[in-house]
């Protein structure tokens, strides 16, 4: 059966951030925890499948995921522009191959999500 809640540091372990990360985001609300019998944080399951962006099977080790809104989409032979404003108060741009495009049906209008990792910036239709 798998567990319904996780210490603070198994969560910032399943979410990809660190110990300190956590206790921030706690602070500042993005994150809903629980204290456990000796006042330590919990998280529940449910949480941490919300703030990794579901649980579709799509396991990605990337750690910043920015969900947002397809503005612009600009395709010159085999690379493509995808302009993506995201919910959070920034703009986000992304070169990807027009196959990329293509195959995830990008479109202005539509939601997506625009998943960060070291320099490379991949998207994903939500």
């Amino acid at each position: 059966m798998p567990k319904q809640f996780y210490s603070a540091s198994e969560a910032a372990k399943r979410l990809g951030i660190s110990l300190d990360t956590l206790r921030r985001w706690d602070r500042a609300g993005r994150i809903e925890t629980a204290r456990d019998a000796g006042n330590r944080r919990i998280v529940a399951a449910s949480e941490i499948t919300r703030l990794r962006g579901g649980d579709n099977g799509a396991h990605l080790s990337a750690r910043n995921r920015l969900n947002g809104t397809v503005s612009e989409v600009k395709v010159e032979g085999l690379i493509a522009q995808v302009e993506l404003v995201v919910d959070e108060p920034a703009r986000l741009v992304a070169i990807v191959t027009a196959d990329a495009v293509e195959e995830l049906g990008l479109k202005p209008g539509m939601p997506a999500t625009a998943v960060v990792k070291a320099t490379s910036v991949m998207v994903e239709h939500s």
